[in-house]
């Protein structure tokens, strides 16, 4: 599971930074790529990193402002051309649908894929073998939502010594005790799963905000979260901007992460009037300063999402 950070900028593109979007790459777990917001751009971006539209599986839209959906219809009609033939289904607030449908029936674009546009209000949006999926709404000029990926617990590790002194080797028993069954060995015995499984393996959650100010149900999002991303629009001089806006500033952030028992804060979503690493730097060390896991999103960086007992170890 790795996060790979296609746009940081606020509102507008500048030189150095591309709007909104996130993707969460799965190619471990599901042998597929999530995209979260699709800001202008995002396709010319994502031909410049090492994701596939081909693995692209789901559309996470938090809200309908411009920067986090402008790059949607180009991308959608330019999917089949980069191999993407499997379904795709986008899932965004009330709109989204009128938006997709419109723009690609004037426009005349042909999707030779199955495509499903699920808008939502919040709660469960999906629940597989693997992952789950929640929503909840934020604080914001319009309905804008945070999404909660909560991986699915591991099996505990197969104990391979007692399993050779029963005469089981790696193959299908392997995998059915793996599953929680019971199995028979080559003399006759059953042997339970419980009996040679370890401790299972806790799963990672991670909490990807969309513009929101400080809010009760962006610190219910990101409670206990592996990785909490967060919008960073201001310095914290400038609180009473990010209020009228609202957005929220670094320490904000970094107040939400810490509140909430995250283990690690990226910010993103920054004010296209700090374009310098100097500017950059005191957003980090303004969210330092609150939450020592705060670190500033950048563009074209695959980060590994570590899970809680890997960082503890």
């Amino acid at each position: 599971m790795e996060l790979y950070f296609l746009g940081t900028n606020a509102g507008v593109p500048s030189l150095e930074r591309n709007v909104t979007s996130l993707a969460l790459r799965l190619l471990e777990e599901r042998r597929s790529l999530w995209l979260f917001d699709c800001g202008e751009g995002t396709q010319h971006q994502i031909l410049r990193s090492p994701l596939k539209l081909s693995k692209l599986e789901y559309i996470f839209i938090t809200h309908l402002h411009g920067d986090h959906l402008f790059g949607l219809p180009g991308l959608i009609s330019s999917r089949a051309y980069q191999g993407g033939d499997s379904p795709l289904t986008i899932f965004g607030p009330k709109g989204l649908k009128k938006f997709v449908e419109t723009t690609l029936g004037l426009s005349e674009s042909r999707i030779d894929y199955k495509l499903e546009i699920v808008e939502h209000d919040g709660g469960l949006l999906f629940e597989d073998d693997t992952f789950r999926v929640e929503a909840a709404l934020l604080e914001h000029r319009i309905a804008s939502y945070g999404y909660r990926v909560v991986e699915k617990d591991l099996p505990g590790k197969l104990d391979a010594a007692v399993l050779e002194r029963f005469g089981i080797r790696p193959g299908p028993l392997y995998g059915k005790l793996k599953k929680g069954e019971s199995v028979v060995t080559p003399s006759g015995e059953t042997l339970y799963a419980v009996d040679v499984l370890g401790k299972p393996k806790a799963g990672r959650v991670v909490t990807i905000l969309g513009d929101t100010r400080p809010c009760s149900a962006a610190q219910k999002l990101a409670q206990n979260a592996d990785v909490l991303v967060h919008e960073s629009t201001f310095l914290h001089e400038l609180a009473d901007t990010a209020h009228a806006y609202h957005h929220s500033t670094a320490r904000q952030a970094a107040k939400t992460a810490r509140d909430a028992g995250a283990q690690h804060l990226f910010l993103t979503h920054f004010s296209s009037r700090y374009k310098s690493e100097e500017q950059l730097g005191r957003l980090e060390d303004e969210a330092k300063a609150v939450f020592a896991g705060s670190e500033l999103a950048r563009e074209h960086v695959l980060y590994p999402v570590r899970r809680r007992c890997d960082r503890e170890s």
